[in-house]
């Protein structure tokens, strides 16, 4: 859980930076958006094969330069 405190004499909008980057550091939006919708094993398993082709291919053209 993301938690900041106010300092002294800090404004809202750099304590809202703040948090907004912790929040980011800790994956918290993608584990949000992860468990927002229920995938199928079958489903899932070819979500993460596609992703291991993309970074293989991508792999691939920094290797090729």
């Amino acid at each position: 859980m993301a938690e900041v405190v106010l300092n002294d004499g800090e404004s809202l909008e750099s304590a809202l930076r703040r948090f907004k980057r912790k929040v980011q550091q800790e994956d918290i939006i993608k584990d949000v958006k992860k468990h927002s919708f229920y995938l199928k094993p079958g489903e899932k398993k070819r979500i993460k094969q596609a992703l291991a082709r993309k970074r293989l291919r991508k792999k691939m053209r920094i290797v090729r330069y």
